[in-house]
């Protein structure tokens, strides 16, 4: 068999149907802000764009903090993102915008009380619908993606960022256009910019957890797993705008009090699924030692994101942009090799995929060590058996 870069496994690659699915969506965020020039003025318009764009990079900072020990693709999370932007906003303002129509025609209420009703009955079942379509086509086309709890939540916080940010577009036009003006502006701003931008984020996780769990699985129970969420999903998301609707002062505190705990739920949950990525490499990594890829020194420094960044903070004092690459790829190739363990003790892979993948992750393992740097200092830590200086401070001997 012909040989190829061992990176493959690594490499992050945009295929075609990325690319169409990409310019699909740019094209629904596109359309959904032609209504949002249209129900405004193109200065309203700009306005609120900037106001909805400006939280956004330290919003994905926040989530992409989480994803630190094991990095998912960029080029899912940008679809992912864009999703959430684009086609959700779009399909789901459509279909919003038809129910609330037909609550007022036939329903007899005012245009306020219906659209409390819509926003709390309606659009959560329509909007998580929509966000959720993306975490079935990635377990669908990239299962293997999902290696715990923390892949759906990145995932799901990523489409649900996408959606909140064009969605805030609209409601931020909306203000501006009310009688209230500025001022209408400033408290919609502080709502939804300020003190819930991490709503849509944590509704969609209970899609992203329940996908990330099935998964694992290979039975008919992975669909219940998902409707499990999905359902979760949607009542957070109603009881959110029910609360927000109808509840007045107090029921703002519950609903923010209720996301806080989901927040902290997620968290933990994120968590322990760290730990148990850190298990994962302290078991099935030792007896990779007798092919000199793997020592203790470095078991040890992969089993905490503070030694790792240590780590590479080393390779790039010593070596500079090669040597911190070659640490990344390291990194990553060495925490993949113990979830590919994991994958194939829980017979997600076949035997000659499980193969194929180890050869190819032990290849870039061993890419990676040539590429450290090396002075005389650590070549006599490696005589001795020991981690070069401030490699893995703290590392047994």
């Amino acid at each position: 068999m012909a040989s190829r870069d061992p990176r493959w496994v690594l490499k992050d690659r945009p295929s075609f149907a990325l690319i169409i699915g990409l310019i699909v969506t740019g094209l629904c965020a596109l359309v959904s802000f032609a209504f949002d020039v249209f129900n405004g003025a193109p200065v309203q318009f700009f306005i609120s764009l900037l106001l909805a764009l400006a939280p956004v990079p330290l919003l994905l900072a926040a989530v992409l903090a989480l994803d630190r020990m094991e990095p998912e693709p960029r080029s899912n999370l940008i679809f992912a993102f864009a999703w959430g932007a684009g086609v959700a906003v779009l399909v789901a303002g459509l279909i919003n915008s038809l129910n609330l129509h037909y609550i007022i025609d036939t329903a007899n209420l005012s245009a306020a009380n219906a659209r409390n009703v819509a926003a709390t009955f309606g659009a959560p079942v329509v909007e998580e619908s929509m966000k959720g379509l993306v975490l079935l086509g990635l377990l669908r086309f990239r299962r293997a993606e999902f290696d715990g709890p923390t892949d759906g939540v990145i995932y799901a916080s990523m489409v649900g960022l996408g959606f909140a940010m064009s969605e805030n577009v609209s409601y931020y036009v909306a203000a501006l256009n009310s009688d209230q003006g500025g001022m209408g502006l400033a408290v919609t701003v502080v709502l939804r910019g300020v003190l819930s931008p991490f709503a849509h984020p944590l509704f969609t996780s209970m899609i992203g957890v329940a996908v990330a769990y099935a998964a694992q699985r290979n039975g008919s129970d992975r669909v219940f797993i998902i409707m499990a969420g999905w359902v979760g999903a949607m009542l957070l998301h109603g009881l959110w705008n029910g609360l927000t609707s109808y509840g007045g002062f107090p029921g703002l505190v519950i609903a923010y009090l209720v996301l806080l705990v989901v927040l902290v739920v997620l968290i933990a949950l994120v968590l322990r699924d760290r730990r148990r990525i850190v298990a994962l490499i302290q078991r099935y990594l030792p007896p990779y030692e007798p092919t000199k890829l793997v020592n203790r020194a470095d078991i040890y420094m992969l089993s905490a994101l503070s030694r790792r960044r240590q780590a590479r903070q080393w390779a790039k004092v010593h070596g500079g942009k090669r040597g911190l690459r070659a640490m990344r790829d390291y990194q990553l190739a060495a925490t993949e090799l113990g979830l590919l363990h994991e994958r194939a003790a829980k017979r997600m892979v076949d035997e000659q995929t499980f193969h194929e993948e180890q050869r190819a992750l032990l290849e870039c393992m061993s890419a990676a060590r040539a590429g450290f740097p090396m002075t005389p200092a650590h070549f006599r830590a490696a005589a001795r058996g020991t981690p070069p200086p401030g490699y893995a401070p703290g590392a047994p001997g």
